[in-house]
């Protein structure tokens, strides 16, 4: 037995499994993501899981954290059922092309690709406050859109495993006219069935830790609520800023990964 496997089964690492669970459940709630960009990171820092693994767990760990999240907005009526579901559609196909393009594309290219992404969303977030009031109307042309949007999201998970909540989000609040409100259930909703898909070819692969991910969704699903609840609160203005804050931490993660895999390269 690896010094991981011991740490992983150890108190300490049902600890940290529950506290990491509780830090992902608020902010799920609270910004409508997955919460993939606090459960990679932390497992692979304390309890030594590698990346892949630390991902295949944190997709599983996803699929309650959504679930009850999506349960959350839609008690006031904040998802946007059939827009998500176009979503998710797109992005299990554009999950499916980002596995195949993953060793043709430079992955440092695509890093700062995203950190430049995020970059202008940030920017944006502070030009921009969404209405409460917003309702999204399906139509052909933006149906369409959201499909392209649910793909590229897929794509770019597929490639440098970004969650699709950090993308749609923004796209849904900016590009689309949603309420912050709507972006967060419909981008949550999104996520679970593109989460079932990845765990199910993750688990084939023997890249899921059943018994962990069971700990963090569980963990996850006692403070998602009062993550989404927390939302509903909060001015747009002041969610649009605390959401930037969120990403200019992603922003950060991403550069310096694409700073490593640059000078591994060289």
């Amino acid at each position: 037995m690896t010094d991981a496997e011991t740490l992983s089964r150890g108190p300490r690492a049902y600890t940290a499994f529950i506290g990491i669970g509780l830090i992902a459940g608020l902010l799920s709630g609270l910004f409508g993501v997955g919460g993939g960009t606090v459960i990679v990171p932390l497992l692979v820092l304390f309890l030594h899981f590698n990346q892949r693994l630390g991902a295949g767990t944190s997709l599983a760990a996803i699929v309650p954290t959504a679930t009850v999240g999506v349960i959350s907005y839609a008690i006031n009526g904040s998802v946007a059922w059939i827009p998500a579901l176009i979503l998710a559609a797109g992005a299990v196909v554009g999950a499916q092309i980002g596995t195949r393009l993953l060793p043709k594309i430079s992955q440092t290219v695509l890093r700062w690709f995203f950190v430049g992404f995020l970059v202008v969303v940030i920017v944006s977030l502070f030009l921009v406050v969404p209405s409460r009031d917003a309702e999204f109307e399906l139509q052909l042309l933006n149906g369409l859109a959201l499909l392209a949007v649910g793909v590229g999201t897929g794509v770019l998970a597929g490639l440098i495993g970004v969650g699709g909540g950090v993308i749609v989000v923004p796209v849904l609040m900016l590009a689309f006219g949603t309420s912050d409100l709507v972006a967060k259930g419909t981008s949550l909703l999104m996520m679970i069935p593109t989460a079932i898909s990845g765990t199910i070819g993750n688990l084939r692969n023997r890249n899921v830790d059943l018994l962990a991910a069971a700990i963090v969704g569980v963990s996850a699903c006692t403070t998602t609520a009062l993550g989404a609840w927390l939302a509903t609160l909060i001015d747009p203005l002041v969610g649009n800023m605390l959401f930037a804050a969120y990403l200019v931490v992603i922003a950060v993660q991403m550069a310096m990964k694409a700073i490593k895999g640059r000078k591994k390269k060289d």
